[in-house]
């Protein structure tokens, strides 16, 4: 098949680097694989996205051959459903349509099988639009925040030849949002590739930890500096940038956390299978606004390395880390998150994680199996 996946911003800038490798294996399977990012900002940081550039097309968000397609393909009729969206996305609807319409027109031309974007937000308001124009059957993965920004979910679901969640608990959101009876999503989790062969866990000295994950509130890296401060032996690599960057840096004073900034995903996955880390932390938590955790890739790669992970009980996580494959502990609770990385002291129970976790993303988050799946729903659209 020939597909389209409609993104964010990749394979530009740090994000999304968790969608490279189901794009990655759905070619390994024989399909041919074009990007369409729809506000195409920064340079190539990953490179496991090189492969993919020349069948990337990085039309900026409102060039004027964007805006000349606007002008020739507008209707009234499209325009006024963008309208009906909640207040805060009917900017972002309007302002990705003039794409929609050049997308269409590209898509006419290119003649792919099916159209798939990810998030449920403004990239799938491009992917529908789009895709509509073009009479191509199009599908969506939605994933955590864009869920509770409920953008035009309802017309999302009636239009889509399906759904997916890559969560138990973003499925009963997405459902009870959208609200159409007898409704459903898939859920299909977002796999990673799985390595040969897993580093062996160190025996003694300093305790060396990673996180890999932007610097947002949801991300809870407040709570493990607090949780480090009485800890010694013990080291913090924090591997992403984001808004938080000055505060968290404040907070970390006299703490041994160095911050290594937006890292390519291929440098981290390195890092990993090479047992630069002996476990990865993610102290994820709640916030006042609502934001929870969905399934984070960043887990599901330390586990499949067999790299031990400790996390929270936020959001789905707990789907991911069950049984003895990895540690959980309430979110936002420094004094668990301390007695938890001074159990990670024990190589024999790094050894134990070790494995469970690694057998736990065979099971269930093998890449290639997903995309199988995925590429199985694409066909019977």
């Amino acid at each position: 098949m020939k597909l389209v996946y409609v993104t964010s911003s990749l394979p530009h800038g740090p994000l999304e680097a968790f969608v490279l490798p189901e794009v990655a294996a759905l070619e390994r399977l024989g399909h041919e694989v074009w990007i369409v990012p729809m506000w195409p900002r920064g340079e190539l940081v990953h490179a496991d996205a090189e492969p993919f550039r020349e069948r990337t097309l990085s039309e900026p968000l409102l060039s004027p051959a964007v805006l000349a397609s606007g002008a020739r393909e507008v209707r009234p009729a499209p325009l006024a459903r963008m309208l009906r969206a909640r207040p805060r996305t009917v900017a972002k609807n309007l302002l990705v349509h003039p794409k929609a319409l050049w997308l269409a027109r590209v898509l006419r031309k290119l003649q792919p099988d099916h159209v798939h974007a990810h998030w449920i937000s403004a990239s799938a308001t491009l992917a529908m639009v789009a895709s509509e124009r073009a009479r191509l059957p199009w599908s969506v993965t939605a994933h955590r925040w864009d869920i509770r920004e409920a953008n035009l979910l309802r017309e999302k679901a009636r239009s889509a030849c399906f759904v997916r969640t890559i969560s138990e608990a973003g499925a009963r959101e997405l459902r009870q949002r959208v609200g159409i009876a007898g409704w459903d999503p898939v859920v299909l989790r977002m796999g990673v590739q799985l390595p040969a062969a897993t580093a062996s866990p160190r025996e003694g000295g300093e305790l060396r930890l990673l996180t890999p994950a932007n610097l947002l509130p949801v991300k809870g890296h407040r709570y493990l500096f607090e949780a480090l401060g009485d800890l010694d032996r013990v080291t913090l690599d924090v591997a992403g940038e984001g808004p938080l960057r000055a505060d968290l840096e404040e907070r970390a004073r006299g703490l041994a956390v160095r911050f290594l900034g937006a890292m390519s995903h291929t440098d981290v996955l390195s890092g990993l299978a090479d047992g630069r880390w002996d476990a990865v932390v993610l102290p994820s938590a709640p916030t006042p606004e609502g934001d929870r955790e969905g399934v984070p890739v960043s887990l599901v790669e330390a586990m499949a390395a067999g790299v031990p992970v400790l996390s929270t009980e936020c959001g789905a996580i707990p789907e991911l880390v069950t049984g003895d494959s990895g540690l959980l502990v309430a979110p936002a609770d420094a004094g668990a998150l301390r007695g938890a990385i001074e159990q990670l002291r024990d190589p024999d129970l790094r050894r134990t994680l070790s494995v469970a976790g690694r057998r736990r993303v065979q099971r269930d988050f093998d890449v290639d199996r997903i995309a199988a799946q995925l590429a199985d729903r694409f066909a019977t659209c």
